[in-house]
């Protein structure tokens, strides 16, 4: 992993050995560092010093991915945002409702999308009556409500 000049995640530079050791560990956060260099054609140590790298850059996160069902999260929507006003500062907003996991900022038919996760129909009806649409610069809201997770990955590298 090489950096840019300057201290941002954005001046990281995944190089092909990052890329592979990102790889092992999509498929198993858990691999012991030993497997991975040897996946990668590093030392245990060396492996471990870029995966350390890797997470102290920020360039990586090594998460537990759990089944939201499985917390009491019956409920999954997105919902698509038309904004007036400063879109990041809606954005920030937004990102600051605890049942929001994802916002983004689109070029598309919405200016914000998020997704909320919610206990119950009440629930989401909460989220959306006290929460998104109380927010300044919310114009209208559209909510895709999630009849059934189909798939969900983490390919990389993306595809």
């Amino acid at each position: 992993m090489a950096r840019r000049p300057g201290n941002h995640r954005a001046d990281i530079v995944l190089d092909d050995i990052d890329r592979a050791i990102i790889k092992e560990l999509q498929e198993d956060g858990r691999r012991p560092y030993g497997r991975i260099g040897e996946a990668v054609g590093l030392s245990e140590a060396a492996a471990r010093q870029r995966v350390q790298r890797l997470t102290e850059s920020e360039a990586i996160k090594i998460v537990a991915v759990t089944d939201p069902a499985l917390d009491g999260i019956k409920v999954r929507a997105t919902v698509g945002m038309h904004v007036t006003g400063d879109l990041v500062e809606v954005a920030d907003a937004v990102s600051r409702i605890a049942e929001i996991d994802y916002v983004v900022i689109t070029a598309g038919s919405f200016d914000i999308l998020a997704e909320v996760q919610c206990q119950s129909d009440a629930h989401l009806l909460e989220v959306l009556n006290t929460g998104i649409r109380e927010i300044d610069g919310v114009r209208s809201c559209e909510t895709f409500v999630y009849l059934k997770l189909h798939k969900q990955t983490y390919p990389w590298p993306p595809t």
